[in-house]
């Protein structure tokens, strides 16, 4: 009973926390986007685009969830050693819920050996997915991004049906068409009024002089996130929607693997991050040989070679990419810890609220401009996201069968894990 009770009062700090993590890592990497690495001192000002280097840091701070993993076992068992007790085999009595094992099922293998081997495949979606979601995010403001990503509903309830053989009610494919709506419109929102220009943007001076360095960064974002042409706003949104494709296969692959396999989430989001990067680097490599460092590549999106430089010369680079893998290894952690002390759906209720405070810092640091059908488009992805998730009441009556069906039949059995 204390246990529990403990329990209940850490969620509102785990609430914050992956609250927290998740707002700055999106808002980060936008920043990032927006930090002036050549010629920044005329009028055509190159700033950081590298995209796939912002993918492979991703991994990097998903993979330090095995220092996570590492400390807690190094804790549990001094813990014991001080209590002079000696653990039964095989129990299950993590400390954290993060790091207890997704069991949904009796008889699944636990994930061990060659068969960690698996998590390459979601790994590689989510390298496609990431790398075209930065991309995107290249192209148009950071709650745009968010809201944009709302999309992913669509394409998991599909695939679900299709792969997983899962059934929809009436209201759930209702509710995929509101999101997509909700998603045009956000998209036609961010494409209007983009008439001003993009102004220079100077990376941000040293840590000693950190009041100015603040000062310099507000001042600066605000030029450089003027909106984009409105073709431009469009990719980007496009780009963003397209990825939701390959992440929503990405959470269909992870429910096939744990339908049949035990795996520690913390432990699941790591190997992940380690096959990841692997993969990521060596398409770097290849990437840059056939495209970077050719004439019509260099200084372009794979030019390996300047997006180190950048990343090591520019202190802003560097300064912000260390904190988008903290942030994202946070909240990697916070949100399984989420996940298992309360429920899947309060996790992407809490979502749903990260891109409302996304867009609430957006207008307050003057990165974009406030426009009432942005509100209708992201009331309306609220709306699909809760009636999908049961949150709300369904519009007729005739539904309130199909309902009782889904409760009774979650779509995915255990929430996907979730990558910034």
């Amino acid at each position: 009973m204390a246990e529990d009770a403990t329990s209940r009062a850490l969620i509102p700090v785990l609430v914050t926390l992956m609250l927290l993590t998740g707002v700055c890592n999106t808002l980060l990497t936008k920043y990032q986007d927006m930090i002036c690495v050549r010629d920044c001192n005329t009028s055509n000002p190159k700033h950081f685009e590298q995209p796939v280097l912002q993918t492979a840091q991703m991994f990097v701070g998903e993979s330090g969830c095995w220092l996570l993993v590492f400390v807690f076992a190094l804790f549990k068992r001094f813990a014991r050693a001080s209590r002079g007790y000696t653990p039964i085999p095989d129990s299950q009595e993590d400390a954290n819920a993060a790091l207890k094992p997704l069991i949904a099922k009796d008889g699944r293998k636990p994930l061990r050996g060659w068969a960690t081997l698996y998590l390459a495949l979601p790994s590689a979606c989510d390298i496609i997915g990431t790398t075209l979601m930065n991309s995107g995010l290249l192209f148009v403001a950071a709650s745009i991004y968010q809201m944009t990503r709302g999309a992913l509903v669509l394409f998991v309830g599909l695939f679900s049906v299709i792969l997983l053989k899962r059934r929809l009610a009436a209201y759930q494919w209702l509710a995929l068409v509101v999101v997509v709506l909700g998603v045009g419109i956000v998209g036609v929102a961010g494409s209007l009024d983009r008439a001003e220009t993009p102004l220079n943007v100077t990376a941000p001076p040293p840590l000693k002089q950190a009041r100015e360095a603040l000062e310099a960064a507000v001042l600066g974002a605000r030029a450089a996130a003027k909106e984009p042409l409105a073709w431009q706003t469009a990719v980007g949104v496009l780009m963003i929607a397209g990825a939701q494709i390959f992440t929503a296969t990405q959470f269909v692959f992870e429910e096939f693997i744990l339908e049949r396999y035990s795996v520690e989430p913390l432990k699941m989001v790591g190997w992940e991050g380690v096959f990841g990067f692997g993969v990521t680097v060596v398409g770097m490599a290849v990437l840059h040989f056939f495209i970077g460092r050719t004439e019509a590549g260099r200084y372009g999106y794979f030019d390996a070679v300047e997006g180190f430089r950048q990343f090591v010369q520019v202190p802003g680079i560097f300064l912000s990419s260390v904190l988008i893998m903290i942030s994202i290894g946070g909240f990697n952690f916070f949100g399984l810890s989420v996940t298992r002390t309360v429920s899947a759906t309060s996790r992407s209720t809490i979502d749903t609220c990260r891109t409302l405070f996304i867009w609430i810092v957006s207008l307050g640091l003057g990165w974009e401009s406030f426009k009432w059908l942005q509100i209708a488009g992201f009331a309306l992805l609220v709306y699909g996201t809760f009636l999908f998730n049961d949150l709300v009441g369904v519009p007729w009556a005739c539904c309130v069968r199909g309902r009782a069906t889904r409760r009774s039949e979650p779509l995915l059995e255990e929430e996907p894990i979730e990558h910034a």
